[in-house]
């Protein structure tokens, strides 16, 4: 099971913050409301070893002093709506500059799909081309449950990233990575978390911050300079 390298069982102090003006996938709730802004912070622990295990790969340098885990589904309207309108810029900003590193985590909330796109990341992963391919799969987004992230447009997107196709469907046949998947589901369900996309920002002090939803790039540039004060 990957992780980040940081000892199980460590329990840390969780600032949570809370943002309800923007969406987020919902568990049993496709169609989930949006109520006005409402900011809520509160504290408590967690195992930290839920935040950083059964990872993907890492985006960005090793040396990053903060951290940034998303939690996601493939399918999600609003884990795409985050890559397509906010990640990019925090790429460019954070990532690409050494600021921030980046990690993926497995909550597949929606449908066999979602667990299949997930599988196939990973087998990408044995190519090393994870986020490549991650890329790839919300770049072919076209909703929820609609067949996009179907068993043969999954052997597509592996052809269109330049994977070497018998080792990707040998990998995709074995359900290879269906156990980091699940073990990823269950750090997210003890965490208590209902939808995706969450995320969970940890600082060079250890300090995490909790962000629900996919909120504009704006919320996240105003973390990342807290922490990189702290």
């Amino acid at each position: 099971m990957p992780s980040l390298g940081i000892g199980v069982g460590l329990v840390i102090a969780v600032i949570v913050v809370v943002f309800l003006v923007y969406g987020q996938g919902m568990l049993k709730a496709p169609s989930p409301e949006i109520s006005s802004q409402n900011i809520q912070n509160a504290s408590q622990t967690v195992g930290l070893d839920m935040i950083t295990g059964n990872v993907s790969p890492v985006l960005g340098s090793d040396n990053a002093p903060i951290t940034m885990i998303e939690f996601g589904d493939y399918q999600c309207f609003y884990c795409n709506n985050f890559f397509h309108n906010t990640e990019s810029d925090i790429v460019k900003n954070y990532i690409d500059t050494g600021k921030v590193k980046m990690y993926f985590k497995d909550f597949t909330i929606i449908g066999q799909d979602s667990v299949n796109a997930a599988n196939a990341a990973h087998c990408a992963q044995d190519q090393g081309k994870f986020w490549e391919y991650h890329d790839t799969l919300y770049s072919n987004w076209s909703g929820e449950n609609t067949g996009w992230a179907s068993s043969a447009n999954l052997e597509r997107f592996a052809n269109q990233v330049g994977l070497n196709q018998n080792q990707f469907n040998q990998c995709m046949i074995q359900a290879k990575y269906i156990a980091t998947i699940r073990n990823s589901v269950s750090d997210a369900n003890n965490l208590g978390l209902t939808g995706t996309p969450d995320f969970f920002i940890m600082g060079p002090d250890n300090s995490v911050t909790k962000v629900v939803g996919a909120q504009p790039y704006s919320v996240f540039d105003d973390i990342f300079k807290s922490k990189l004060q702290s």
